[in-house]
C-alpha cells in the first residue's frame, strides 16, 4: 500500500506558473470487522492498518488487553482488490459478540467521533490514578522530537501524528494518518500490541485536542496528553473528571495546561 501518491500540479505565484509533481497523501477507506461482523468504516492513510484497527478495538472498549485478539488479517479474497481495505480481527473467545451499532461512513478529520456519549464514558472508564510526573521543559521539547520523524508530513504537508514518549522525553512511537483520531488509534494500538506501558507515558498530537482524542486516551490510561493547538470545552471537562492532564497550545516554550496540573513538575 501506498501512503502518498504523486500528481502533476501547477504552482503559481505573481511572476509565473510552473509544473511540478507533488506527493499528496492517499485516503482510502477501512471497514473493520471483528469476527467477521463491521463494526466501522473510517477514512484512513493506508499503512499501519493492523494498528489502527487493535487501537480502535481497544479505544472503543471492546478488547482491554492484547492477549483477547486471536488474529490480525487482511480479508482473503484474489478476486476483490478492495479488500486490502478490510482488517478482520478475531477475538480469543469466538462466541464473544460485538456491539455494531456503531457502524457509519466516517471522515478522516472526525472519524467514528461522537459515538460514544459522556454516560457510557462513566459506566466504562474509571477515573485515572496515576502518579506518573513529566518536566514542563520535557513538555516543551515534544513538539520538535515529533516533528523530526514526521517523514510523511515532510514530503506532503497533509497530515497529523500522534507520539507516545516517556517522562523523560525519549520517543516510544510515532504514527502518522490524514486522520488525528487515526493515527491515535494507530499509536495507541501499536503500543498494546508491543506491550508498551501507556499508563507511564505521555500522547503528543499534531492537531486540535478535541474530546474523541481525551476519549481514546483515557480508554488506554494515557495520564498526560499534549497538543500543539487548541482544546475543545467537552476535551477539558472530560480530562477534568477523569483525572487527565490535558495541555495545548505547546509551542515556542510555552503552554496551556487545562486540567490536573500536578502532573506537570514545576507547573504550580
Amino acid at each position: 500500500m501506498r501512503d502518498t501518491h504523486p500528481f502533476k500540479v501547477l504552482r503559481c505565484d505573481s511572476v509565473s506558473t510552473n509544473e511540478f509533481e507533488d506527493q499528496v497523501v492517499v485516503e482510502e477507506p477501512l471497514e473493520v470487522r471483528v469476527n467477521n461482523h463491521s463494526i466501522g468504516i473510517t477514512m484512513r492513510t493506508p499503512g499501519d492498518d493492523f494498528d489502527l484497527a487493535v487501537g480502535l478495538l481497544r479505544t472503543e472498549g471492546i478488547i482491554q488487553r492484547f492477549e483477547e485478539v486471536g488474529t490480525v488479517a487482511y480479508c482473503p479474497d484474489e478476486q476483490d482488490a478492495n479488500l486490502r481495505n478490510v482488517v478482520n480481527v478475531t477475538l480469543v473467545d469466538s462466541r464473544r459478540s460485538v456491539h455494531a451499532s456503531r457502524v457509519r461512513w466516517a471522515t478522516s478529520s472526525c472519524g467514528l467521533c461522537g459515538e460514544a456519549p459522556l454516560e457510557s464514558i462513566r459506566r466504562n472508564v474509571r477515573p485515572l490514578q496515576c502518579s506518573m510526573s513529566v518536566g514542563r521543559e520535557v513538555v516543551s521539547c515534544l513538539p520538535g522530537r515529533m516533528r523530526e520523524h514526521q517523514s510523511n508530513f515532510n514530503r506532503t504537508g497533509g497530515i497529523h501524528a500522534a507520539c507516545l514518549f516517556d517522562a523523560s522525553g525519549r520517543l516510544l512511537l510515532i504514527r502518522e494518518d490524514l486522520g488525528r483520531h487515526n493515527a491515535v488509534d494507530k499509536v495507541l494500538g501499536a503500543a498494546l500490541r508491543s506491550a508498551i506501558k501507556t499508563t507511564e507515558s505521555v500522547l503528543m498530537v499534531s492537531a486540535r485536542l478535541g474530546f474523541e482524542i481525551v476519549q481514546k486516551g483515557l480508554m488506554a490510561g494515557v495520564p498526560v496528553i499534549a497538543s500543539v493547538s487548541a482544546p475543545s470545552s467537552l476535551a477539558i471537562a472530560l480530562a477534568r473528571e477523569f483525572g487527565l492532564t490535558a495541555v495545548g497550545f505547546v509551542r515556542d516554550g510555552s503552554m496551556n495546561i487545562y486540567s490536573h496540573p500536578e502532573r506537570i513538575v514545576h507547573a504550580l
